[in-house]
């Protein structure tokens, strides 16, 4: 086993990494002022970048979820990362020689035994360059005649490191058994496996070879396709899941496209190894290939990061299919995910059904560029593609078009743009505005899974974010967890109920069953108490990020502040229960409905009253 790392060593491997250049090939960073830098957190789901690095300070701290630290702490996480490993990795990334002392030894070594990602990692690296050597061979000719055939040349096959899995059992294994790996090391990694007879052979043979890198450039696994009739096998093999390589997770030509899907805000989805070639090859540098599955949620999150799709920053994202009726499928798949973006996403589908690799071979790299530059709104996609399998010319048909396309109009995360989609669609249905409005408002309330009703009510919306009345909220609840024994005894007094956030609720009932704001001293032990009281996981988030949040107020608080903010916390719910009531007085009838009338009517004296009060206790400081 390895010695630990010297303490020095330690400390000049933080010294010479900038954390803004190792958190960058993950994420993409943009500006915060005062030097600062924020993005998407890699470590949970988020539409606002919460994630915020200190490069004077060389940390990163993200107040979204609570994670924070240095680079080392970064990569660690990141990567999944031991201490050493991290330290490892980041050494070698500065030109640093790490020294190590045996336990119970003074004296410093040089060469410890790596961590197990830098293995895995240096095992594929050996076998790319194996295989490279491999596709200049005599037995490689198919794959080159493959590759030459798809309009790759040997340029193209360096420039992606293609290569070439010979005929036999065990050529790779025997050479990375040379090289110092061991058989668990490489049977781990996914290149080798055992064979029946109990010896080890290679995983991939007789087939040709892409590399498949993380956003690092690391070689994590590879794609394998058949060349051969006579191999029994699946058309594309992939790497297996390892504790590098998780395919849920992975982007073929990630590596080469994040700096220009960072620079440009766009991303281009296909279907395969060589269709990224081909569209990067066609100056379409921003294409990226799912590995062996299917575009998911996973894969969503990477790009988001590296698109830093917010509510402030818009990318696009643009998917690639046939257009044949698995392609459509697909098509109409990437439209449930486009929910999980904050851009805009598009669809680019050829009229000769040709992906993007026939594309370039039969008529250039302008024919791919001019792909993607025709792309489409993929709602607009989904829509018409739902309509063509009704006939429009009947009423039946037009009855049951409108209710399939209603859903895919509700869904739209921009609610700006229902209404033209409404009319879009009743123009293309041939209909009325009034009912094809009625049918995407009764989808929109539709439970998830169910059929829309025939009119359904409209879900109360909670308050904004940002609006005045849930920035309040905010500073109470902040006021509580920073503050204890100085908002104690106010903060606890006005009821959950006050609060109308639904998240600011269940962190005021957390604090209520984490003993009461008066009964707290403050400290670490009090917001941890605070947070395991929460049952929400939200609410647990927003604890961590409120207990680090500056308070609204130059200077210390004092009584008189933590006064004026609860009663303005007050003052908007009261408010927001007198409008409720003369809504309620309006629709009665004060001549039937005497008593009913005139008791409401006597609730909104005293509330209005209150209010008052409120009001004039709320101006004594803000």
């Amino acid at each position: 086993m390895a010695g630990r790392i010297r303490d020095e060593d330690i400390a000049l491997v933080r010294e010479r990494t900038s954390i803004a250049d190792v958190i960058s090939e993950t994420v993409t960073l943009r500006s915060a002022g005062g030097g600062n830098l924020k993005g998407l957190c890699p470590f949970h789901d988020e539409k606002s970048p919460s994630f915020n690095v200190s490069p004077a300070r060389n940390v990163w701290y993200c107040f979204g979820c609570g994670a924070g630290g240095d680079a080392i702490k970064f990569l660690m996480d990141a990567d999944h990362l031991s201490f050493v490993e991290a330290v490892e990795r980041l050494a070698a990334r500065a030109g640093l020689q790490l020294r190590y002392v045996e336990s119970g030894s003074a004296a410093p070594r040089s060469r410890p035994q790596q961590g197990q990602r830098q293995r895995l990692v240096a095992a594929h690296a050996a076998a790319v360059e194996f295989y490279r050597s491999q596709l200049t061979t005599a037995g490689a000719r198919p794959a080159r005649e493959f590759l030459a055939q798809r309009g790759f040349d040997r340029a193209a096959a360096e420039r992606y490191a293609c290569g070439f899995a010979p005929d036999g059992w065990d050529q790779l294994t025997r050479h990375l058994r040379q090289r110092g790996f061991t058989a668990d090391e490489l049977v781990t990694a996914g290149l080798s496996r055992p064979a029946r007879s109990g010896s080890l052979i290679d995983r991939f043979r007789r087939r040709l070879l892409w590399p498949i890198r993380d956003l690092t450039g690391d070689v994590i696994g590879f794609g394998a396709r058949k060349l051969f009739d006579d191999d029994d096998g699946p058309k594309y093999l992939n790497t297996p899941e390892t504790p590098i390589y998780k395919k849920s997770h992975v982007l073929y030509g990630i590596d080469q496209a994040k700096r220009e899907i960072a620079k440009q805000g766009k991303v281009v989805v296909v279907e395969g190894y060589t269709d990224v070639m081909a569209c990067h090859l066609a100056d379409v540098p921003t294409a990226v290939a799912t590995c062996g599955t299917a575009f998911g949620a996973d894969h969503i999150g990477v790009l988001r990061r590296l698109l830093l799709d917010t509510d402030a920053v818009a990318g696009e994202i643009i998917f690639t299919f046939d257009g044949d009726a698995a392609g459509q499928k697909a098509a109409l798949r990437a439209f449930d995910d486009d929910q999980r973006f904050v851009g805009r996403t598009f669809i680019a589908v050829s009229p000769d059904n040709m992906d993007p690799c026939e594309l370039r071979l039969a008529k250039g790299d302008l024919a791919v560029r001019d792909l993607v530059a025709r792309r489409e709104p993929l709602v607009d996609f989904a829509l018409r593609h739902v309509i063509s399998r009704y006939d429009l010319d009947t009423v039946d048909g037009r009855v049951e078009a409108m209710r399939r396309a209603a859903p895919l109009v509700a869904k739209l995360k921009d609610r700006e743009k229902r209404p033209e989609y409404v009319r879009k669609l009743a123009g293309d249905l041939g209909m009325e505005i009034e009912p094809v409005q009625r049918a995407v408002l009764a989808a929109a309330s539709a439970p998830a899974g169910r059929e829309a009703p025939a009119a359904a009510p409209r879900p109360a919306a909670e308050p904004a974010v940002d609006s005045p009345q849930s920035m309040v909220e905010r500073e109470a609840l902040k006021l509580a967890l920073q503050q204890p024994v100085l908002a104690g005894p106010m903060f606890d007094a006005v009821e959950a109920a006050e609060y109308r956030h639904p998240v600011h609720v269940a962190v005021r009932e957390g604090i209520a069953s984490a003993g009461g704001a008066a009964a707290a001293t403050g400290g670490a032990v009090w917001i941890e108490s605070v947070r395991d009281a929460c049952a929400d996981l939200a609410a647990q988030a927003l604890v961590a990020e409120l207990a680090v949040e500056p308070l609204r107020i130059d200077g210390d608080p004092d009584p008189r502040y933590v006064s004026v903010t609860m009663a303005r916390l007050q003052w908007g719910s009261v408010t927001g229960r007198i409008k409720d009531l003369k809504s309620r007085i309006q629709r009665i009838n004060p001549v039937s409905n005497k008593d009913e009338y005139f008791a409401l009517f006597g609730e909104l004296l005293s509330l209005e009253q209150h209010a008052r009060a409120l009001r004039e206790q709320a101006a004594g400081g803000l």
